[in-house]
């Protein structure tokens, strides 16, 4: 099961695309437009990205290249009813995946969100071990040994992310845009404050630890290979 985010600001198909989007096993957040779309990126861990062009507001086109400029790695699947070459090539040049012309064939629509899937393979990134740690998606637990942490959702996803790319830098920008979303009105100092949390909950780790890149942000280190 992939947790998706959808955004079209036609109601009617946004619902029906979701209800056949969950009827395939998969977790759907439903946006109308891209101020909506921020809001649930910032309070949820998106795997794929689903995204109409033509809506009130941003569109389409802005939200991916913005979501590429940050450095956001997902899969996004435009669907459209911009149907000449150059839209398709637009859609592409700024990001995209994949695209759909409207109207969609919904059969059509949940084998490419399954091949995006696998070819990412995020459905395959719910569990992390490293040595005796084990991180579970599903219910945000940490368990070294005997010892079992269930985090707060945030705390979470960051470990998480860190650990997924051990040795790799990530800055308190891209952190911050990645889970508080780029329009939040909080500043780099929450990262900072959920670093300090995790760090101190997993000081003892016989596993990693946390370091920080003076003036940068944080990579998490193997302790040992």
């Amino acid at each position: 099961m992939a947790k998706i985010l959808l955004i079209d600001d036609d109601v009617n198909l946004n619902n029906l695309i979701a209800k056949v989007l969950k009827k395939n096993n998969h977790e759907v957040y439903q946006a109308h437009n891209v101020n909506e779309a921020l809001d649930l990126m910032a309070t949820n861990y998106i795997e794929l990205i689903i995204t109409d062009i033509m809506m009130p507001g941003v569109d389409g086109y802005v939200f991916t290249e913005s979501l590429r400029k940050e450095k956001m790695e997902l899969p996004i699947l435009i669907i459209t009813a911009k149907e000449s070459f150059k839209d398709k090539e637009k859609g592409f040049n700024v990001g995209a995946d994949d695209y759909m012309i409207k109207p969609i064939n919904l059969d059509e629509l949940v084998l490419r969100v399954n091949a995006l899937l696998r070819r990412s393979k995020i459905h395959t990134e719910r569990r992390i071990e490293i040595g005796s740690t084990i991180l579970d998606y599903d219910s945000f637990e940490v368990t070294t040994g005997n010892e079992k942490i269930i985090l707060p959702q945030k705390e979470f996803n960051i470990l998480f992310k860190l650990l997924s790319y051990p040795n790799q830098l990530f800055t308190r920008t891209k952190l911050m845009n990645e889970f508080w979303g780029i329009m939040s009105d909080s500043d780099e100092r929450t990262v900072d404050v959920h670093i300090n949390r995790l760090r101190e909950k997993f000081k003892n780790n016989p596993d990693f630890e946390i370091v920080t890149a003076r003036g940068l942000g944080y990579k998490v280190v193997k302790k040992h290979e």
